[in-house]
Order: structure tokens, then C-alpha cells, then sequence
């Protein structure tokens, strides 16, 4: 589903962030990306989800090149992807079922089929009762499941989440990474960058470990909190 060859990335005026890493992530994989802080773990997932585009060697989503793909059809690669973000990124003027929406107005779909898909959304996170709450008066655990369904209201085949337990305690943290393992179970790709891997509990996983540059697979585990 997603396959590294020989994939190098640096910034101007920088140091390379990884060279030559090779590896795939297979459909319905459950993803650690780990490191130290400022490894490159953002980075690679921006990579992975054609924000970001390497300093050479190639990148294939469901093999297709996204180095080759031409900018037009970009936006339409991106739409596999669910995307959620450690600052959750959400629009502080618009209450929660408007937040959950907007991927779906993007992509041309309102009306009934739009609220059907945004609640089916909010109850799997369980805020179906908070549709008209503005994100403000949410609290940690529940912006950051909010951000989960509106990245998964549009039925992508991939969900990314960087750093998505940040500043959350044990218990929102554990909420949110079940939560996550959830969606894996009916076969969504999972990819999940965190320096904190205590945080998953009773969930098998691999891991991708950025360190001096490489990128190590490791195999697939089970931890315990």
C-alpha cells in the first residue's frame, strides 16, 4: 500500500533527515513511527501523505509513483488519507458537526447523505451528543476525537496521526489510541508517529524506528501498558 525506495529527505540548509530508507507498509498494518525528537517522524508521515515530497528516490501509494502524479491530481490522492494532527487543527468558528463536514464539502457531498456520514462519524468517537458544541468548550481527549472522525468521516483507506496522544493524560490517551486500533480492526491502515509507545496498550503493532538517519522495521509486537 505504501512503499519506500531508496527515499532521501533533507531541507535546505540542513542535514538529511534519513537516506536511502527502503520499506512498505502493507494494507491493514497497525504503524509505530518512532525517534527522538526532531528525527524526522513529521516528516516522513507528510512524505507518506504527498504533503512533502522527497529529495530523491520514489514513493508509491497503492503503486502509484506520487513523485509522477501530475498537481491536479494530488488533491485526489489525499483524499485515501485521513489525517490527524497533535494541535488537532480545528476551526474554532464552527461547531463540531461543521468541522466534521468540511472534508465532505471538499469533496462535493452535503445534503442528507453529509449529516449522515458526519453523525455516523461523531458517534463512533462518541460525541454524536456534542454536534453543536464549538470545539472551545471541548475538552483535550474530545477535540483530539473529534479530529479523529473528521478525518475518518470520509471513509479514507489510510489514517495518519501525528503525535495524537500529546498533552493528553493516560486515560484520554488510552481512549484515543483504542479508538484508533478500532478503525484498524475493520481494515483501515493505521500510521501512528509517537516517542511514547507506553501509551499503546494490548495493541499489536510494527514499528518504523528513525535513528542517525535510518529508518529500522521492526517486527510486529504486542505492548502492555
Amino acid at each position: 500500500m505504501i512503499v519506500f525506495k531508496n527515499v532521501s529527505m533533507r531541507y535546505p540548509n540542513s542535514a538529511h533527515l534519513f537516506r536511502q530508507v527502503s520499506f512498505n507498509i502493507d494494507k491493514g498494518d497497525f504503524v509505530l513511527v518512532t525517534g527522538h525528537s526532531g528525527a524526522g517522524k513529521s516528516t516522513l508521515l507528510k512524505l507518506m501523505a504527498g504533503i512533502e515530497a522527497p529529495s530523491s528516490g520514489q514513493i508509491l501509494i497503492n503503486q502509484q509513483d506520487i513523485g509522477k502524479l501530475h498537481p491536479n491530481a494530488v488533491p485526489y490522492l489525499r483524499r485515501r488519507f485521513g489525517l490527524v494532527f497533535q494541535d488537532h487543527k480545528l476551526l474554532y468558528d464552527r461547531n463540531s458537526f461543521d468541522n466534521v463536514a468540511l472534508p465532505l464539502s471538499i469533496q462535493g457531498i452535503t445534503g442528507e447523505e453529509a449529516a449522515r456520514r458526519v453523525r455516523a462519524a461523531l458517534d463512533k468517537v462518541g460525541l454524536l451528543n456534542k454536534e453543536k458544541a464549538m470545539p472551545i468548550t471541548l475538552s483535550g481527549g474530545e477535540q483530539q476525537r473529534l479530529a479523529i472522525a473528521r478525518a475518518v468521516v470520509s471513509r479514507p483507506s489510510i489514517v495518519i496521526a501525528d503525535e495524537p496522544t500529546g498533552g493528553l493524560d493516560q486515560t484520554a490517551s488510552l481512549e484515543i489510541m483504542q479508538l484508533l486500533k478500532a478503525f484498524n480492526e475493520v481494515g483501515v491502515t493505521v500510521v501512528i508517529a509517537m516517542h511514547d509507545v507506553a501509551q499503546v496498550s494490548s495493541i499489536a503493532y510494527r514499528t518504523l524506528h528513525i535513528d542517525h538517519q535510518t529508518i529500522s522495521t521492526l517486527p510486529a509486537q504486542t505492548a502492555m501498558l
